[in-house]
């Protein structure tokens, strides 16, 4: 699992991209340009400098670097991985057209597209995105686009995107892949055929559970679009929460190192105990996408998923007797945390819809962080018993 070449390695990137001056007296940390309003050149609309555009210097600096890392020609800074979602794919559609979409996506995506985009006259297709054939069974001449989500929350399932890559660039429509769980060091689809890239930036490239916002990577025609629905229905975020972001980034590489390092370490020990009925880690040899991690991931992760032994009564004893492991419902910040997926992501779907997506009752999220992977254990340890 390497690295594609590049002439700056992608951990020299997360510190420096978008902050090329070195002119004396230059802060080395950006500072916060905490206004709305900027002076403007009289008699010109050059320039015009307002945060709503997503313009601010704060956000300038994020985007540069977020492209940077992914491999993009540009990218846009929202104020949310829903708001990013939703401007990704509504630059590609219009009324009338048709969204194929995977079937294993986050629950809120669910939720955008089976009732907002369908309010809107826009006609979506959830598929099993394991049936490569079914991509093209189920194309239409309105198709526009293709979305999926890669490794898959909560179950943790890495999909191959070669095929679907192939069927888009045939026939001419986008790729759009939701990139949250692997970040653009452990994964860059752009470079495995996609188009667009999304990623809640609340995640992993903050890593302190401390911000909101998303991103959208892609051309630089195709991201100006987005920035324009960004503007009109005002997702921009404010400088504070882009400083907190480019402060994150800063850390990226070496926290999801340790992520990828501690949660296989943890899942490796989960998978030996009784107690535990699965363990759902890419890393595991037993993964039935494990192959394909190996392939196409620079890391494993440091989201994992069990499903204990006890089924619905035990997962709350083992909840309350956690120390170090918190039970909160996002993921990708240095502390470790827990949630139930059926009472955050997809409370919305029924017990048999959610078992139907390998998310049977019993099942829990666990988001491993920088913490010592042998106390993770030993609390989890301890919760078992």
């Amino acid at each position: 699992m390497a690295r594609k070449h590049r002439s700056i390695d992608l951990a020299t990137l997360t510190v420096h991209a978008g902050t090329e001056s070195r002119e004396p007296d230059t802060p080395v940390v950006s500072p916060i340009y905490q206004s709305v309003n900027f002076i403007q050149e009289i008699g010109s609309e050059e320039g015009l400098r307002y945060p709503r555009y997503g313009n601010s210097p704060n956000a300038e600096v994020v985007q540069a670097r977020m492209a940077a890392l992914e491999g993009a020609e540009s990218a846009v800074l929202l104020g949310s991985g829903m708001g990013a979602t939703a401007c990704a794919l509504l630059t590609l559609l219009r009324p009338g057209d048709h969204l194929l979409a995977s079937a294993w996506i986050y629950g809120g995506a669910t939720a955008l597209l089976q009732r907002e985009f369908v309010a809107l006259g826009i006609d979506v297709s959830l598929v099993d995105p394991l049936d490569t054939r079914v991509w093209r069974r189920k194309m239409r001449k309105e198709t526009r686009a293709i979305f999926l989500e890669t490794p898959v929350n909560p179950t943790c399932r890495v999909l191959d995107l070669r095929p679907v890559s192939y069927i888009t660039k045939q026939v001419g429509i986008a790729l759009v892949v939701d990139s949250t769980f692997a970040s653009p060091v452990n994964f860059r689809p752009l470079e495995h055929g996609a188009d667009v890239v999304v990623h809640s930036a609340t995640k992993y490239l903050n890593g302190h559970h401390d911000m909101l916002g998303g991103v959208v990577c892609g051309t630089t025609s195709y991201i100006e679009e987005v920035r324009q629905k960004m503007i009109m229905w005002g997702q921009a975020p404010d400088p504070f929460a882009a400083w907190l972001l480019e402060r994150g980034l800063k850390t990226l590489d070496v926290r999801v190192r340790r992520h990828n390092e501690n949660a296989l370490q943890v899942a490796e020990w989960c998978a030996g105990r009784r107690e535990i009925k699965r363990v759902h880690y890419p890393g595991l040899r037993d993964h039935p996408d494990h192959d394909i991690a190996v392939a196409t991931l620079d890391g494993f992760g440091g989201m994992m998923a069990i499903e204990l032994a006890g089924g619905t009564r035990a997962t709350e004893r083992f909840i309350r007797k956690l120390k170090l492991i918190r039970h909160a419902p996002s993921l990708g910040g240095v502390d470790s945390l827990v949630s139930e997926p059926r009472y955050t992501s997809h409370a919305h779907l029924t017990a048999e819809a959610r078992a139907h997506m390998g998310i049977p009752d019993g099942f829990l999220r666990l988001s491993i962080g920088i913490e010592s992977a042998q106390d993770l254990i030993g609390d989890i340890e301890q919760a078992l018993r």
